[in-house]
């Protein structure tokens, strides 16, 4: 039997299968690329029975974007360790879904691409995970693992191992290590920031058991989607009346906006009785336009194309300094501009939380800052240079390497899988 290695990531995924001759590579997902968005588009046909058809990775996000009738699932991994993963949720024309089952088709489609590519059938795998699904809640952190492993079996992994993410990036660098050095990994990707201090090096490289060289391992659920909601209430959200004001002066409930920015609650926000509820606030707003356009997101349902202006500018503002972003969709002719300045202000307090997890990690392992040799970034928040500066300046003796920011982690699952299931690296 061959085996897989899974990085079910919050905002990306990718497969690492055995290679002919030994060692492990990334499967080609969706359209030649190794990683591919974590999306499901369940696609419903208004008025007929038939169950709705999925669309995954890119094309789930295309089929959203072209007006396709139906529901975008994204961040599905934030819920695991919440009430909600039992839940179900609507998809429109009559269809429900379990949140824990759109877990379990992506993991199928993605069990299948690797079947495909490999030429048989896998009943192996490892898995990926934060070192905190939940921060602070040891029973809600071991019930969301068992809620991916339900997942996992459910599609047919009837082995199942799982690694820390960070530590497999640990892994993944390793390979490059010329000698032995403390490395302090920042996986930090769309749902969470986690950090492990690992001795690595060149002789420790066939270890199959590796908790020895596991100094400390820390984390915060703070990454990615956070700082995209931080941007959306910061610089789109006010079009639609956050932080407005009524005609008595007094600020308009704000509850709706956060929830619009907060991805796996944005479909709450279109239920009738809620759209009732926010057409009767028309007069709480003193600027007819700001309530006008808050009522075309909710009624046309644009909370998620919201979610992603948000997400270009963060990354605009990461690579030229300001972001100038269309609202077009809301009003002909509508922008909005953000500064590197306010954006850096808006997403401050993460940043700081996420450097203090850091921190907190090689205070766990009782090792001072000064002694880490090289802090390893990985995950797709990395490429926000404020947030890699902020946990640079705390440990001024490192050098900052960088892995590939989507698959340092699903190469080194690969790894630990070699060595799980006994194949040569």
């Amino acid at each position: 039997m061959t085996f897989c290695a899974i990085d079910f990531g919050t905002s990306n995924s990718a497969v690492a299968v055995p290679e002919a001759g030994g060692g492990t590579r990334l499967i080609a997902l969706e359209a030649g690329q190794s990683t591919m968005p974590t999306a499901v588009f369940y696609a419903v046909e208004p008025g007929s029975p038939q169950p709705p058809e999925l669309h995954y990775g890119r094309a789930a996000l295309a089929a959203y974007v072209d007006g396709f009738d139906g529901r975008l699932m994204r961040s599905m991994k934030s819920v695991l360790g919440s009430p909600l993963v039992t839940q179900d949720t609507d998809l429109g024309a009559g269809h429900r879904v379990k949140y824990l089952d759109v877990i379990t088709a992506f993991l199928r489609h993605l069990k299948v691409q690797a079947e495909a590519q490999t030429g048989a059938p896998i009943r192996r795998a490892v898995l990926g995970r934060p070192v905190f699904f939940v921060d602070e809640d040891p029973a809600r952190d071991a019930a969301a693992q068992d809620a991916l492993a339900t997942a996992a079996r459910a599609v047919g992994f009837e082995e199942l191992r799982f690694q820390y993410e960070p530590i497999a990036a640990a892994l993944d660098h390793e390979r490059t290590a010329a000698r032995e050095e403390l490395v302090l990994v920042a996986d930090i990707g769309g749902g969470t920031s986690d950090f492990s201090l690992v001795r690595v090096g060149p002789r420790r490289q066939d270890k199959l058991q590796r908790q020895d060289d596991i100094l400390a391992s820390h984390g915060v659920h703070v990454a990615g989607t956070d700082f995209d909601r931080r941007v959306e209430l910061e610089a789109v959200l006010p079009s639609c009346g956050f932080r407005g004001r009524g005609p008595g002066g007094r600020e308009v409930p704000s509850r709706v906006y956060h929830d619009l920015a907060t991805w796996h609650l944005i479909n709450t926000v279109y239920t009738p009785p809620r759209v009732a509820e926010l057409r009767g606030m028309k007069d709480f707003y003193a600027d007819a336009a700001q309530h006008r356009r808050l009522m075309k997101v909710v009624q046309q349902h644009l909370g998620h194309a919201l979610g992603a202006l948000a997400e270009g500018a963060k990354i605009d503002v990461a690579r030229q300094g300001r972001a100038d972003i269309d609202l077009s969709l809301l009003e002909p002719g509508l922008r909005a501009a953000l500064e590197e300045a306010q954006a850096l202000q808006a997403l401050d307090a993460d940043l700081q939380r996420i450097a203090e997890a850091a921190l907190e990690t090689v205070r766990r392992a009782g090792v001072a800052p000064e002694a880490v040799d090289a802090l390893y970034f990985t995950g797709g928040s990395t490429g926000l240079k404020p947030l890699t500066d902020r946990i640079a300046a705390a440990f001024p003796a490192a050098r900052a390497v960088r892995g590939e920011r989507f698959a340092s982690v699903a190469q080194g699952l690969g790894l630990h899988a070699a060595r799980c299931f006994g194949v040569a690296h």
